[in-house]
């Protein structure tokens, strides 16, 4: 394989070295949800005058509020909740930050229907299903089995309402301080097996096993809270913003200074947006994930090209993962979810080209988790896979998670009816198309 073409001198390599040894050491430890260095500015009065919107490159990929479910009451609670998201588009867009969704998550589930029965509990979340499809927002219902010591049966029952609903997301937690909760992942593998058999296999897009992941992440399905709620967060879709630094980036040091400027010049921007969301609604602003997520041909694979001038998955890959995650750490904003790099192979164009090519692997996926990626995400797998099969890819990633101490995820995609050489069929407006791989493949 023949050596990645960017040009380094004998002091860059010293330099490199040491940047991988701190990246390493930085991404060995728990995510800080870190406190900006300063409040939003505050406004003062200004001559009326006509103002022009900067479009910036930066779109925000959800507000998500945070709720605390109460059955009794909920469509109170979501009127309010989504009140605030409204008004927090508002003004995001005002200043020239576009808002792809609006997003509501709650506590974990079995917690708000104690009580029912099965038939009851469906109900109930297919009434908030269609809340959700006529109000215009996804809703995350949080996670089963939250503790090590939860039952089972909540993975069956959480299947059963992914099934039955649309715009409802959840996950099950499947490893915590305590270590890896081997019964939660099997649990998970078999939800995964049940969503296999939805249209086109696209329910397993709404389900994720979880493992290290904190409170408080505006990603769906990783989005949950365990306190008071009314609060909020801000996902950023930020791809856009990589490419550009790293276009003709002549070396790490600078593709590196470059991406942080230009994405800190941005977060601090909404941050100060963020406080005034805060302030006007009363809804406490938590923080925002810097995680730079695609959506289809905006591209983080393509991005990271641009940086090794390789395809994704070839030598230089691993560095660039370390090159942006080091670029969000330093970004002094208050941070919460996963701030690290997303690969979703079906929601980036790149990334689901060049897994088509064999060029990427479950392996070479984890490889990257381990230098702060966030991951196993959206990954076409064959239908004929089996829930032991699912527990074992599921297992490594949760291994990784609790030997990192890390917030990682495993959204798997088993493709009914497909095999190895097959493309997907999926039809989903935030899904490309791949061709699947052979298990095991190197």
């Amino acid at each position: 394989m023949n050596a990645s073409p960017i040009g380094f001198s004998r002091s860059f390599l010293r330099y490199l070295l040491m940047l991988l040894t701190f990246v390493g050491a930085v991404c060995g430890t728990a995510l800080a949800q870190t406190k900006a260095t300063s409040a939003p500015a505050q406004r003062s009065a200004a001559p009326a005058q006509k103002t022009v919107v900067r479009q910036s490159k930066v779109k925000i990929r959800a507000i998500t509020a945070f709720v605390n479910l109460d059955r009794t009451q909920y469509q109170i609670q979501i009127t309010d909740a989504m009140k605030m998201l409204k008004r927090a588009r508002t003004i995001f867009e005002s200043r020239g930050f576009p808002v792809e969704t609006i997003r509501i998550a709650t506590q974990p589930f079995p917690e708000y229907i104690e009580g029912l029965s099965r038939e009851q509990a469906l109900q109930f979340f297919k009434n908030y299903d269609a809340l959700a499809v006529d109000q215009g927002f996804s809703a995350s219902i949080g996670p089963a089995m939250l503790k090590a010591t939860d039952s089972p049966a909540q993975a069956d029952l959480l299947a059963e309402i992914l099934k039955n609903t649309k715009a409802l997301y959840a996950s099950l937690v499947v490893a915590g301080d305590d270590g890896v909760r081997w019964p939660a992942v099997g649990a998970a593998a078999r939800v995964m097996k049940q969503l296999e058999d939805t249209e086109h296999s696209q329910g397993n897009f709404r389900f994720a096993a979880i493992a290290m992941v904190k409170p408080l992440t505006p990603f769906f399905p990783a989005a949950y809270h365990n306190g008071f709620g009314h609060q909020f967060a801000v996902a950023l879709e930020s791809a856009s913003v990589v490419a550009d630094a790293f276009q003709d980036a002549p070396d790490l040091a600078t593709a590196r200074r470059r991406l942080m400027d230009s994405l800190s010049q941005e977060a601090f921007a909404i941050e100060s947006e963020a406080g005034r969301v805060d302030s006007d609604t009363g809804w406490a602003y938590v923080g925002m994930d810097l995680s730079p997520a695609p959506l289809k041909d905006v591209s983080i694979g393509a991005a990271i090209e641009n940086l090794t001038t390789q395809p994704i998955g070839s030598s230089g890959t691993l560095t660039a993962a370390a090159t942006i995650t080091a670029a969000l750490r330093d970004i002094r904003v208050k941070q919460t979810g996963y701030s690290g790099l997303m690969l979703p192979i079906l929601e980036d164009s790149r990334l689901a080209q060049r897994w088509s090519e064999g060029r990427l692997s479950l392996d070479a996926l984890l490889s990257y988790s381990a230098v702060c990626g966030t991951g196993l995400d959206t990954v076409p797998l064959p239908g004929d896979i089996s829930a032991e099969q699912l527990s074992l890819i599921i297992g490594d990633m949760a291994s990784l998670a609790v030997k990192w101490h890390k917030p990682l995820s495993a959204r798997l995609f088993p493709v009914q009816g497909k095999g190895a050489g097959d493309v997907t069929e999926l039809d989903s407006d935030s899904l490309v198309n791949a061709t699947i791989q052979p298990l095991g493949k190197p």
